[in-house]
């Protein structure tokens, strides 16, 4: 009964933190968290997620059916795991659809993980972040299950995904998952944009709330702070797929057409 407590607020944990439950009720022995996983996992109260992270199945449950929130599992494949990207947009209810990727940024991310016909993948944190130490700049936290996990706000999502479009679907995703947000800090969506230092993105991002302005109430100085910083020859939005495309001039942004006139079917 000593370890329910620990099980009820720890639906996904990691082996530290059983050993820091453990060390807490003075539980010490070399081989005690390996004995009390072995008994838990063989009454399948326990399951293996990967190496060092399992999640807890409730008595009377189903070990190879209960639910397991993939946002935890995420969150706890690294000690500074970030839900970002696609992933962000689905824990803020933003998502156009539902991905079976889920996308955590880290300093050293994990080789991809497989569960129960999920796949987790860790990218890097922006190099232009580490130099200055803002690694955690616009990460706010979201509870699941009474645990708090890191997620990047809708501010740093819109740059993030924009910056990374592999990382977060077609054009068509990207854009309808975006447009569903009703409001930005738009100071802060500069901000961050101008911290990660990339012409491209910079453009991408001007273009996103150019199109916009009316429903974000994106005013003149916004846009002029980005504008500022556009690349000074043009630039492919997709530079993974360069086809011929629209040239927005006052961004230097080729933008394909399909995107540019709505036609979804194309962009795919």
């Amino acid at each position: 009964m000593k370890h329910e407590e620990f099980f009820r607020k720890h639906p996904v944990f990691t082996a530290e933190e059983l050993d820091r439950h453990l060390l807490s009720i003075g539980q010490t022995g070399s081989r005690t968290r390996e004995s009390l996983l072995s008994y838990h996992r063989k009454t399948g109260h326990v399951i293996l997620i990967r190496r060092g992270l399992y999640a807890v199945i409730p008595p009377g449950a189903d070990s190879d059916s209960y639910p397991v929130d993939p946002f935890l599992v995420a969150a706890k494949l690294t000690k500074d795991a970030v839900l970002s990207y696609h992933t962000a947009l689905e824990v803020h209810g933003r998502a156009y659809s539902v991905r079976e990727h889920l996308t955590y940024s880290a300093s050293a991310p994990v080789a991809a993980v497989h569960f129960r016909g999920m796949v987790f993948r860790g990218v890097r944190f922006p190099q232009a972040l580490c130099r200055v130490e803002k690694e955690n700049f616009g990460v706010i936290t979201v509870d699941r299950s009474g645990l708090e996990v890191p997620v990047t706000c809708l501010e740093r999502t819109l740059v993030d995904v924009l910056d990374r479009p592999d990382l977060s679907g077609s054009w068509e995703e990207i854009w309808r998952s975006l447009e569903s947000v009703e409001f930005f800090d738009l100071d802060k969506v500069v901000e961050y944009s101008r911290l990660l230092g990339n012409a491209t993105t910079i453009a991408k991002v001007g273009f996103f709330l150019e199109q916009h302005r009316e429903s974000l109430m994106v005013d003149d100085g916004h846009l002029k702070q980005l504008h500022d910083h556009k690349p000074r020859q043009p630039h492919y939005l997709d530079s993974a797929n360069r086809k011929s495309g629209k040239l927005v001039t006052n961004w230097n942004l080729v933008v394909p057409v399909a995107l540019f006139e709505r036609t979804w079917g194309e962009v795919l």
